[in-house]
């Protein structure tokens, strides 16, 4: 067989750990030709299409690394005409480099894609990866796990600073529609506030808090905001980020200094943490024994600790993942005093 790895979307922490265990898992027990697809499927639309073939030599010492060896290419929406046509550039690629089937690495994009690239006859297997963690039927994605413990690491770095100067500390995240890098983010580094887009925000539960802080000693908060969160916006407020309107409301509310981090990019690079290293690897071999059994058509799902399959027919189009009311990590953070921008039913403003 010939088969192609792709890695589409944004970059992440852990791409190119996924990549070496697919091309080691592979090479070691097979005489499979791989063949690197270069910046996504977008390679795939060139006329001859862009690749590299890839063997052992080419994965050494590249699991540590951040983004790509292949490079990525994060397409943006198009209209259902021009969809169609770049499919079918897709497909014309696929032919053209006689491929067997395709690994696609990536995220909500990517795998709406690779849908309709099943659904049009190609072999695809999928594998999950945004540091949004935002995939339907996956626990967990590919680069997440460092997007975490960059967040936590900013919002232990905001505390001194925030303590130092009396002020609002706002860290502003990245999470489209879902609150997962804020919320775990803001758990593991210790955030007195978390607004996330499955919970409206109600300013005077956020002021409580903030004031509940300032009875006791501490005249600073540091509150972590996911750039997905739904607040009212003045016409002037159109062109600033959603934690500049909070802070400028909460400075008008309270009459405190107000700062404002938005980490932006940052938040996409830099060495995977081990969990993702593992993860990634775990996926890339679960994705070379489909390849071996020829099992295509499948996006692997990550359950707890185990991997499931899900066949693309199956798999929802422009879904992404939410954070459920009833998750664990809300009652958690909510428990130990972390303010979610909503009232505690227990009544007490816990410390």
């Amino acid at each position: 067989m010939r088969i192609g790895i792709c890695t589409g979307g944004g970059d992440c922490p852990g791409l190119n750990a996924a990549i070496r265990a697919i091309v080691k898992s592979i090479k070691k027990r097979t005489n499979i030709e791989l063949i690197g697809i270069i910046n996504s499927f977008k390679g795939l639309q060139e006329n001859p299409p862009q690749f590299v073939t890839l063997e052992l030599n080419d994965v050494t010492d590249i699991y540590f690394k951040g983004g790509t060896i292949l490079g990525t290419y994060n397409k943006s929406s198009l209209e259902e005409a021009s969809y169609k046509s770049y499919l079918k550039l897709i497909k014309r690629g696929y032919e053209l480099l006689k491929l067997d089937g395709i690994l696609a690495i990536g995220g909500e994009g990517t795998q709406n894609i690779a849908k309709s690239l099943s659904e049009m006859g190609i072999n695809i297997i999928g594998i999950p990866k945004t540091i949004d963690n935002d995939l339907p039927e996956t626990d967990r994605t590919i680069g997440f796990a460092t997007c975490v413990d960059l967040v936590s690491e900013a919002i232990i770095r905001l505390q001194s600073t925030a303590e130092s100067h009396d002020r609002i500390m706002l860290l502003e995240v990245m999470g489209r529609d879902s609150g997962f890098i804020a919320l775990h983010g803001g758990l593991a580094g210790g955030a007195h506030i978390i607004l996330i887009p499955e919970i409206p925000v109600d300013y005077e539960s956020v002021c409580e808090r903030i004031l509940a802080r300032k009875k006791i000693g501490r005249n600073y908060t540091v509150i972590v905001v996911s750039e997905g969160v739904k607040i009212p916006k003045k016409p002037e407020d159109q062109t600033s980020s959603v934690s500049a309107v909070i802070a400028h409301e909460l400075s008008k509310r309270l009459n405190m200094d107000t700062r404002v981090t938005v980490l932006g990019h940052l938040q996409r690079g830099g060495t995977p943490i081990p969990e993702d290293r593992i993860l990634a690897t775990k996926l890339g071999v679960f994705a070379s024994l489909l390849v071996e059994k020829k099992d295509f058509g499948k996006f692997i799902a990550v359950d707890g600790s185990h991997f499931r399959t899900v066949d693309y027919k199956d798999l929802k189009r422009k879904v992404r993942r939410k954070i459920s009311l009833d998750d664990f990590t809300i009652t958690t953070a909510e428990s130990i005093g972390i303010c979610l921008g909503r009232k505690i039913p227990s009544g007490k403003m816990p410390r």
